[in-house]
């Protein structure tokens, strides 16, 4: 149902009718809860000067849109002059344009800030709209100022033609500068933000927030269905249906915007910050470590059955990567998505804080009840997976963040989707890229640590794993079927496939190895969580003195020696064996 009025003329009656619910609300409660609906939650459109009160310190925005004007380069007329719908358009909306930008801060942090207006023409992108767009970005650019884009369009507008089209063009350039220069870009979609929007700026922005129940697409529903011929599913084109599929990093409830946005200035902040610092700075950022030391000799490590390790690696109990990263960081934000197809919850990403320097983690979550294994798959990542993985490992290169990588992991999920949507390919570009990334890179073995799959993210300057975590070519009991002819064989192929931490770490597989509490990670999480804090800390503490060349050659280099002559470590044979 079309929206008879927006939030803000609700002002003016004493009732207001959700067109969600239709429940009546009374203007001064709607207006208290953001203009949302209490009964249903409906996000109603809010007009530019309520939008930026809201997501703004009082008095901060300093407007820099005042001077644009709407250009009628074609002369157009359908039923009334284009000229006529401007001046309209403009006592609808009290703007000039449908745009304004400006700048400002939230909780005073500074922020460009550029917003559409929906009662304008539908918020649709001409001249002026693409112009304010840009002219945010540029300014943005110039002082290395984060910048945030509220969008609510209907796309392109048709009465500006081509001029139109190439704002799409112009806005899409003037990202790319804010990427290759690491200026942070926050999209904000509201409802609606369609077409020639929501194919150029709006979604290409570092981090995609979208308020609950916006409708985001290319096409509107009612031509898609009159092109295909079929019905859509319920949810098709919202939020939340974006979010399922990959295409955003979050869906927050109005309440919580200006807090989300605040954190993620806050984190990038930090991050800004830190450049440029010489090492002895960066490693002041780094918090002091209470846990145990990693342990870099072999001989200080227990000999322990391996089929007994690879059973603790796999406890239920056992601290997963969401765990550790309570445990090891000060805050986490997650980033979801893809932006292809899905959002594989096999593997969990996000900005975090270590003590004041913000780092990127990615990680394979399992968890630890029925529920949380299959919604996360069992710790099994899918071509999405590995893709939002380099995506955000792409965003970590772009803003210098230190790359902290948890692997925990059976294997690479192996179905027939998985195979259909390049479940190889995912692996060897994220492998692949990597290898190449201009920035440290920590990773810990927490688990299970199984074949390319878990390769896939553990291209570290420096590998550790924790004591009772194994990493293999293969699990036990593949390997037991393939080469034993014997699926009872597993514990026979745990042994010979030298998966243990001590192993490793005489193969120098392993850099070093992160100490257990007596009993294993899951008798007591919390120690083991310091103790994994001990490590990454002390692994960044070392590599924050590289250059990102040096991290590129040093990480070449680890990898070389394997199977070089000469250069490999190689283990006493297995006594007792036949």
């Amino acid at each position: 149902m079309a929206e008879a009025a927006t939030a803000s003329r609700a002002a003016s009656a004493e009732w207001f009718r959700c067109p969600a619910c239709s429940a009546f609300v009374y203007h001064k409660r709607l207006r208290r809860n953001l203009g949302v609906c209490p009964d249903c939650n409906h996000h109603f459109r809010l007009r530019i000067r309520e939008r930026l009160g809201q997501l703004l310190d009082e008095g901060s925005f300093q407007e820099l849109s005042g001077e644009l004007e709407i250009l009628d380069a074609l002369s157009f007329a359908d039923s009334k002059p284009y000229s006529e719908r401007i001046a309209q358009a403009q006592k609808k909306s009290e703007t000039r344009t449908g745009a304004m930008h400006g700048t400002g801060t939230i909780d005073g942090l500074p922020i460009v800030v550029a917003c559409v207006d929906f009662s304008f023409i539908g918020g649709s992108m001409g001249g002026a709209v693409g112009e304010s767009i840009t002219r945010a970005a540029e300014l943005a650019l110039q002082t290395r100022t984060p910048l945030l884009v509220i969008s609510a369009s209907g796309g392109a507008r048709m009465q500006e033609g081509c001029v139109s089209l190439m704002q799409m063009a112009k806005t899409s350039q003037v990202v790319a500068r804010l990427a290759e220069e690491g200026v942070l870009f926050i999209s904000l979609l509201t409802d609606p933000t369609y077409g020639g929007v929501s194919a150029s700026y709006a979604t290409l922005g570092d981090i995609l927030i979208a308020e609950p129940g916006a409708h985001i697409g290319f096409a509107g529903p009612a031509v898609i269905e009159q092109t295909i011929r079929q019905k859509l599913p319920d949810g098709f084109q919202t939020a939340g249906f974006l979010l399922e599929h990959g295409m955003l990093d979050l869906v927050e409830p109005r309440e919580g915007l200006r807090r989300t946005i605040r954190n993620l200035l806050e984190l990038h902040a930090q991050a800004e910050a830190a450049r440029g610092e010489d090492a002895a700075t960066l490693a002041a950022r780094l918090p002091q470590a209470d846990g145990a030391e990693a342990i870099v000799d072999p001989e200080q490590l227990p000999e322990r059955d391996p089929w007994e390790i690879v059973q603790l690696a796999r406890h239920i109990d056992r601290p997963r990567m969401l765990d550790l990263v309570g445990y090891a960081f000060d805050g986490f934000q997650e980033l979801r998505g893809d932006r292809l197809f899905d959002e594989d919850r096999a593997i969990v990403a996000g900005l975090a804080r270590l003590g004041e320097l913000t780092v990127m983690v990615i990680g394979q979550q399992k968890g630890h009840s029925t529920s949380e294994l299959v919604e996360h798959n069992f710790g099994m990542p899918e071509p999405e997976g590995y893709r939002k993985g380099m995506r955000l490992m792409r965003y970590a290169a772009r803003f210098g963040l230190p790359l902290v990588t948890i692997v925990d992991t059976p294997g690479a999920y192996p179905g027939l989707g998985a195979e259909e949507r390049g479940q190889s390919v995912a692996i060897a570009e994220s492998i692949m890229l990597m290898s190449r990334l201009p920035v440290p890179i920590v990773t810990v073995v927490t688990g299970e640590g199984g074949s390319g799959g878990a390769l896939a993210i553990a291209m570290g300057n420096r590998v550790l794993m924790m004591e009772n975590a194994y990493y293999s070519v293969i699990s036990p009991e593949g390997c037991s079927t393939i080469l034993f002819k014997d699926a009872s064989a597993a514990p026979r192929a745990a042994k010979a496939l030298r998966i243990t931490s001590p192993e490793l770490l005489r193969l120098q597989v392993m850099d070093a190895v992160v100490p257990e509490p007596q009993g294993g990670a899951q008798a007591d999480p919390a120690a083991a969580g310091a103790n994994v804090k001990a490590a990454i800390v002390a692994g960044l503490r070392e590599l924050l003195a590289l250059s990102p060349q040096q991290l590129i050659d040093q990480r070449y280099e680890r990898f070389r020696k394997f199977g070089t002559p000469g250069n490999q470590p190689s283990l006493p044979p297995i006594t007792g064996e036949t």
